[in-house]
């Protein structure tokens, strides 16, 4: 237990008191301005890091969008592509569609003895006068020798035509 100071002795240590007071506040109010300005500094050092961040990210998605742009792009191009290339496609086939039926309704005409008479002599000629001539479908004909044949029809002779006349008859239907 504590005796107490004689009232003297207590009024003695009252600059005292005063002084170590004084210096405590002191003391304190530096140590709240330190904690203040530790704090804003740690403050301001996050709203820096946070905007390096957000601009990273910033840099980050317009990298990532121009990719996918680029992405979405590419398949757009190569869809369009794919849709001109089958509209080609069918045109090519439509036109062979048309060019096959077209020689086909030559047996129908006057004309067609005398053109499977020179198909005959052809294949004759290319093959040896010993050829086997035979009715091609369609009309024609298809001449045969021993390891060797022509196709002298008249379906294959209008592929024929069309295949060397290749991506010139793409100006019949370009813009």
């Amino acid at each position: 237990m504590r005796t107490p100071l004689p009232v003297a002795s207590a009024t003695a240590l009252d600059p005292v008191r005063t002084r170590l007071l004084q210096d405590a506040r002191a003391d304190a109010e530096a140590l709240v301005t330190a904690a203040d300005q530790d704090a804003e500094a740690v403050r301001a050092d996050a709203e820096s890091r946070a905007a390096e961040i957000l601009a990273e990210a910033r840099r980050q998605g317009a990298t990532d969008a121009r990719t996918v742009q680029a992405a979405v792009r590419a398949r757009a191009r190569r869809a369009a592509r794919a849709g001109e290339l089958a509209a080609r496609r069918e045109c090519w086939e439509e036109l062979r569609r048309q060019v096959a039926q077209g020689v086909g309704e030559l047996r129908d005409t006057p004309a067609y003895p005398r053109l499977r008479d020179r198909l005959t002599t052809h294949a004759r000629h290319v093959l040896g006068a010993d050829a086997r001539i035979t009715e091609a479908l369609g009309g024609g004909v298809i001449g045969e020798s021993p390891g060797r044949r022509i196709d002298c029809g008249l379906a294959a002779l209008a592929d024929r035509a069309l295949d060397r006349i290749g991506t010139e008859v793409e100006e019949l239907w370009a813009p």
